[in-house]
């Protein structure tokens, strides 16, 4: 499908079973809500779905039944983060072939690559599929950044045409388009500065927090597509405590304890991960149930979509 990356993609979550099995009936419920809530796509197999544990054929399965449900009304992403340029090409033709609609792809995997390296990596994989490129670039995890000058070479690529902007740095948004215009779709990475990064002229979000609460996700993108400013930052306010579960290394635990609250994910995470216990697990629950407590007022954003 023909698509633009904009509006508020879901980095979805994989829903386990308590024996760590993948859960499709789970993944249903779970991308329904999404999908009423107005997400404008999805990106599977990321870091929050946990890519690391999936195997090849549970990648295949979570496409499948994400296509059967999207009726190919919304984008699905797939996510790439292969440790060789020739797993990396094998993933994206075989994905191809399975229907997806694009995909978000990291540098090489467990070697800090060079800038060189890492341009070339990115440039092979492109020209091993016809389908739509997003450049993850989030050195605070991943300690490669990709530069203004490694975009000015990728964009010799016409399917390299988005970056999921994880810098932290805001101001990379301005660079970006002062440097390159249009060329490039940004989406924000980082739930915390979303609202930031899509007033200084981000196109979308690629969320986290909204696999819990998909409806005040989407909410934000909708009132600032408006103007709509005062309420987007009202919503933002209430769900700062929220967002900033997003931005620790248990990202995918504190996700999974959101989403088992708002009773739209299983919680269960595949080791090595375990899920949160004791008192980390006790200020978790208090911001869940603090931000329940005190959800705002959002009914009238569908009516503006």
């Amino acid at each position: 499908m023909t698509f633009t990356w904009k509006g508020v993609m879901p980095a979805l979550t994989t829903q386990f079973d308590a024996q760590e099995n993948l859960d499709l009936n789970a993944l249903t419920h779970h991308l329904n809500t999404q999908i009423d809530a107005g997400v404008h796509g999805i990106v599977l197999g990321g870091t929050l779905g946990e890519a690391s544990t999936l195997e090849p054929s549970e990648k295949e399965a979570l496409v499948k039944t994400a296509q059967a449900l999207t009726q190919q009304k919304i984008p699905v992403i797939l996510n790439i983060a292969e440790q060789s340029t020739a797993n990396a090409i094998a993933r994206v033709q075989e994905a191809e072939k399975n229907g997806v609609d694009g995909f978000m792809v990291l540098p090489p995997m467990r070697y800090k690559a060079t800038d060189q390296e890492t341009v070339a990596y990115f440039k092979a994989i492109a020209q091993a599929t016809a389908l739509p490129i997003m450049i993850y670039n989030n050195p605070v995890d991943y300690k490669i950044e990709v530069t203004i000058d490694m975009f000015e070479q990728l964009s010799e690529l016409p399917n390299i045409n988005a970056v999921k902007e994880s810098t932290r740095d805001i101001s990379n948004v301005t660079r970006m388009k002062n440097c390159f215009g249009d060329r490039f779709h940004i989406m924000c990475g980082v739930d915390t500065i979303a609202i930031e990064s899509l007033m200084m002229g981000a196109d979308g979000w690629i969320a986290g927090l909204v696999d819990a609460f998909p409806e005040e996700t989407v909410a934000i993108y909708t009132y600032i597509q408006n103007g709509m400013y005062a309420k987007a930052v009202a919503v933002h306010r209430w769900f700062f405590d929220l967002l900033e579960l997003d931005i620790t290394p248990q990202l995918v635990q504190h996700i999974k304890q959101c989403e088992r609250a708002t009773g739209i994910g299983t919680g269960y995470v595949r080791q090595p991960r375990m899920a949160n216990t004791g008192s980390e697990k006790a200020r978790v629950d208090k911001i869940i149930q603090t931000a329940l407590a005190n959800r705002p007022d959002i009914a009238d954003y569908k009516s503006l979509m």
